[in-house]
């Protein structure tokens, strides 16, 4: 299982990373201690499927199980983790087909649009992008079909945002999928 999804700004010039600007604007700003670091590398990584998967960080680096349920509790009260979960292969669980779909909005309804189409369930991804692709393609959504038809999706996402014009980039094959690692 895999789990945590950061948030870092900059890293110093002594390699301290930095999450938030620092500024008092109710970002998330913190420095990250020896102790913190080994757990979210350990965090970053496939966890043990056991019922205790933290007893081995404990055994190896003398870091106990409840440090580590309290330092993801911090994080996340923090924002620092927006989320610990399992990650799930889609084409293993039945997603047969899934594309990037790229939608020229105008800035002024890119927004409300982008909003729209992140409440689609089909939607795990959705982006705001500069400079347009093309000059013009700006919102990018990524799309996992199961039941419904790509085509219907689209065309209910079409409608739902009065966009007609839209680019589907189709998924061939996964060459590489990781999660970003910031220790």
């Amino acid at each position: 299982m895999k789990g945590l999804i950061f948030f870092p700004t900059h890293t110093t010039s002594d390699d301290r990373i930095i999450f938030g600007d620092g500024k008092t604007d109710g970002k998330p700003h913190m420095e990250w201690t020896a102790k913190q670091k080994r757990i979210a590398q350990f965090l970053q990584h496939d966890l043990p499927l056991e019922q205790y998967p933290f007893k081995s960080l404990e055994a190896g680096e003398e870091i106990s199980e409840e440090e580590v349920l309290l330092m993801i509790r911090d994080l996340e009260e923090k924002k620092i983790i927006r989320k610990f979960a399992a990650f799930v292969r889609h084409t293993q669980v039945g997603f047969s087909r899934n594309a990037m779909v790229i939608w020229a909005v105008s800035e002024e309804r890119s927004d409300a649009a982008g909003n729209l189409f992140a409440g689609f369930k089909e939607v795990t991804h959705c982006y705001l992008r500069t400079p347009p692709f093309a000059g013009r393609y700006n919102l990018f959504t990524m799309i996992h079909q199961k039941d419904i038809p790509l085509e219907t999706i689209l065309q209910n996402m079409a409608n739902a945002a009065s966009v007609t014009d839209y680019l589907v980039l189709e998924t061939t094959e996964e060459l590489k999928k990781t999660s970003m690692e910031y220790f």
